[in-house]
């Protein structure tokens, strides 16, 4: 699975608990299992059935989060 390819798949229940938790590495078993019926196609998830987000999706979800206002950048500061 890509969020990025499945975004737009997920309900806005789904698409807002991961835009307020983009730091989350590991998936909870209910947000896991409600992914799982809203995207095509097989998961990978782990013993516990939580999915285990890939570098690509923890970027993607942490770009979404910025554009949409969940979080900021970090301000870089010059002297």
């Amino acid at each position: 699975m890509n969020l990025n390819d499945e975004w737009d798949r997920l309900d806005a229940e789904t698409r807002k608990w991961l835009l307020n938790n983009p730091g989350c590495l590991i998936l909870p078993c209910t947000m896991s299992t409600r992914i799982s019926t809203e995207v095509d196609g097989e998961i990978d998830r782990d013993q516990h059935g939580q999915i285990v987000l890939s570098k690509e999706d923890q970027d993607f979800l942490r770009d979404k989060a910025q554009a949409a206002g969940s979080i900021h950048a970090p301000s870089t500061i010059t002297k």
